[in-house]
Parts: structure tokens; C-alpha cells; sequence
């Protein structure tokens, strides 16, 4: 049984709700920010006026293994491109780039991932396939977008626009004996 503390976002309520069983994809993400504060910070800032909603994931899971619902999974999330109607959005408070995401010499991701974050993960990603059988596959925002965007210190090179959870993170040690497939970009769905 995993702890799991809901702190809804503002605007949880203008996102779209969904049926559990259209649910089949986990991606995993890290904040690319120094704390969950400012991931919070970032994810109550509306940034699509329209709907009056931001960007978020689902769930948020700090360095401490404390686990945090921003977003109802009942909900679709803004949190992949393409994705958000069918996946759930791991974020995992981790540097990243910060605070230069996009500077050509700054694309090497070095933080490792705490045990005690690895494991909220686990129990985390065990509840979630008891609460959505239609669980299915798994992929980092690395791995379906693929995107590139011009470098901040040099517009003429291209650098990844997202490379999370990145290299740090220990795919087959979190997901050993989960039913979860890995799923990139050109796979078939």
C-alpha cells in the first residue's frame, strides 16, 4: 500500500475527465527543476487560456519518496504531446538541465535518482496497474518526444526539447516483473 497525498492543481476541474479503461500508457518524466515547490509552481501556471489550464502530470514523487496527486488520472492531464488522452504522467523531482535546458553544452543529465524515490515509483506503479487493468506500456517523455528545438546559446545546432527521465533513470531495475511494456515513438501502437 503506497501513500499517496492529493494536492488537485487548480484547474483539475476544466481538464477533461476520461474512462479508466482508455488508460494504458505510463510516461515518465522528471521536473528538470531544483525542488517540488517550483514544480508546483510551474504546474499551477496557466499556460493555455483557452481552457484555463497548465502543464502537469498526474502524480509527483520527490527525492523522499513522498508522493503527491496533482491531477486526478480520472482527468487528462497536459504532460505528452500526442499522449495525454490515453497515459498517465509520472514526474519525478530530479535537476535535469536545469537551469539551462536548452544550452548545447548543458544536455548531459547527471542527478541520480534516490532509492527512496525509485521505490515510492514502484508501489506507486503497482497501484496503478491494480486501479487500471487496461495498463499496458510504459515510456519516458524521451521516448515519444522526439522533438529538437534550436540551442539558446547557438540557434543554428538543434538540442533534444525533452530528454527526461533521461540517462540516470534505471529502467530495468524499476520495471523487473511489472506488466508494463516499454513504448517509444516508432513502435506500433
Amino acid at each position: 500500500m503506497i501513500d499517496i497525498l492529493y494536492a488537485p492543481l487548480p484547474y483539475e476541474a476544466r481538464l477533461p475527465e476520461r474512462a479508466a479503461d482508455g488508460v494504458d500508457l505510463v510516461v515518465i518524466h522528471c521536473t528538470e527543476l531544483p525542488d517540488l515547490a517550483m514544480a508546483r509552481e510551474y504546474g499551477e501556471r496557466v499556460l493555455y487560456e483557452d481552457r484555463g489550464t497548465g502543464a502537469s502530470g498526474h502524480y509527483y514523487v520527490d527525492r523522499d519518496g513522498t508522493v503527491l496527486c496533482y491531477v486526478d488520472p480520472l482527468r487528462t492531464a497536459n504532460h505528452t504531446r500526442g499522449y495525454n488522452p490515453r497515459s498517465i504522467g509520472i514526474e519525478l523531482v530530479n535537476l535535469g538541465r536545469y537551469p539551462d535546458w536548452f544550452r548545447s553544452d548543458n544536455q548531459v543529465m547527471t542527478e541520480p535518482y534516490t532509492e527512496a524515490q525509485l521505490d515510492a515509483l514502484r508501489g506507486l506503479l503497482v497501484h496503478l496497474i491494480e486501479r487500471f487493468p487496461s495498463l499496458r506500456h510504459v515510456a519516458g517523455h524521451e521516448d515519444l518526444d522526439l522533438a529538437t528545438v534550436p540551442a539558446s546559446d547557438a540557434p543554428d545546432r538543434e538540442v533534444p526539447r525533452k530528454r527526461d527521465p533521461g540517462p540516470m533513470f534505471p529502467w530495468e531495475r524499476v520495471f523487473a516483473a511489472l506488466p508494463l511494456e516499454r513504448l517509444v515513438a516508432a513502435s506500433p501502437l
